[in-house]
């Protein structure tokens, strides 16, 4: 449950887990093909309802013609070639991206033409430029409709999860180590199989951590620590010589690793997420720290206190759009919140808890400074040390993303807290 702004790479389980649903729990996908009405079972990790009106496609189907459909909410079952269906997806990509240029240019030009008549302060008044806030909200209805549209494209997939189309790619272990065993024929986004593709590859390289001396390999649906800073920001903070320590929503494993290289010789680490605790296991054995771990499934905070206890969560407070999205939205800072008001009562006197977060959703206008501080004044905590780091990730610096005016001033900080002496 590690938490970022908005860089997740999702990654594929190995084994079958527990959150995996009997096919019998997934809905059924009907449409007309040859003649006869026939269906498969529906499958979607982000949990997104099928298509209320499915049509069979190939080859033969012409972009703009998919593309309209697809606009529409028809599903375009594929029956051509495989790499054409790539293709075709590239295709609709393309043609929202236009789209969306083409809204952009005439507001442009309009602003322009207002500029020229010598209407801009009527303009001003009439319509002022949007905020940051604003711009968030509109950029992720943006990419809800974008992947709304490219999750249109689907392909069927049979009870061992091999494609039947030409020149299809054998992708039976990617699906496997995500869906579990397979149990019958289904039907998927297109897109959402590329996803599983690509996680699985990354869940077989890894992402290098230097401060462990190795990687991390994380599974679908678990956040990645590609930021690196937040890992860099407990590596470098003086550790206070305990025996104890609690990692609170553990996700990868990355900080409970961490803080078992430094010499903590034993960590509780929690999470919600069974996926996320089996992805956990897997990276403590490979570093050879897992003896020193101790995983359980918990809302937060195990029983007991420790004299350190260390949590990163979600760092925006808004609400996610899929169960893939809760690794970075936190709806009203629920586990920030719980983390802060439960840390006394699970720490042993003189003990840390070391709060690791970013300052972007106040630059976005998403949460007020000074709230953290507030819930840590209200909790009974004090601030005993602060340090901060600056973000490293591409988007950081990339003048082009919508965002960029909040991403160019945020800065990943460590709140070190203590219970407040009477």
């Amino acid at each position: 449950m590690q938490g970022a702004a908005t860089d997740i790479l999702l990654h594929c389980a190995m084994q079958t887990h527990s959150e995996s649903s009997s096919m019998s729990d997934h809905p059924l996908i009907s449409w007309t093909e040859a003649g006869e009405i026939r269906s498969a079972r529906w499958r979607s990790e982000a949990g997104n309802p099928p298509p209320k009106t499915v049509a069979v496609a190939d080859d033969r189907m012409p972009a703009d013609v998919a593309y309209k459909l697809v606009c529409e909410g028809t599903g375009l079952l594929w029956r051509g070639d495989y790499q054409n269906a790539r293709q075709l997806l590239q295709a609709l990509a393309r043609r929202i991206d236009k789209k969306s240029e083409r809204k952009s240019g005439k507001a442009a030009d309009k602003a322009a033409a207002d500029k020229a008549a010598g209407k801009s302060a009527v303009k001003t008044a009439a319509q002022p430029a949007i905020s940051i806030t604003q711009a968030f909200h509109l950029h992720r209805q943006a990419q809800a409709q974008r992947a709304r549209i490219l999750g249109m494209l689907l392909l069927p997939l049979e009870a061992d999860y091999s494609i039947p189309l030409r020149r299809a790619p054998d992708l039976v272990q990617a699906c496997t180590e995500v869906y579990g065993p397979g149990e019958e024929a289904s039907v998927v986004s297109m897109r959402e199989v590329l996803g599983l593709v690509g996680a699985h590859e990354w869940r077989k390289k890894g992402v290098p951590i230097p401060a462990l001396g190795g990687s991390i390999h994380p599974y679908y649906g678990v956040f990645s620590p590609v930021r690196g800073e937040y890992v860099d920001l407990i590596a470098q903070a003086v550790l206070p010589t305990v025996d104890l320590a609690f990692d609170i929503g553990t996700g990868t494993g990355v900080l409970a690793a961490l803080l078992a290289r430094r010499g903590v010789k034993r960590i509780v680490a929690t999470d919600q997420s069974e996926r996320a605790l089996d992805c956990a296991a897997e990276n403590l054995k490979r570093l050879g720290v897992n003896k020193q771990v101790e995983l359980m499934s918990a809302d937060l905070f195990p029983e007991g206190r420790a004299p350190l206890v260390v949590c990163n969560p979600p760092w925006v407070p808004a609400k996610p759009s899929s169960a893939i999205e809760a690794a970075v939205y936190d709806p009203d800072s629920r586990m920030l919140r719980g983390f802060i008001d439960g840390l006394s009562e699970h720490l042993t006197p003189g003990g840390e808890g070391w709060l690791i977060m970013s300052d972007f959703a106040e630059h976005l206008g998403l949460r007020p400074r000074g709230e953290i501080q507030a819930m840590i004044d209200k909790a009974g905590l004090q601030v005993v040390g602060k340090t901060d780091i600056k973000p490293r990730h591409p988007r950081s610096n990339d003048a082009e993303d919508p965002l960029s005016a909040a991403r160019m001033k945020e800065v990943t900080s460590l709140w070190k807290l203590k219970v407040k002496k009477a």
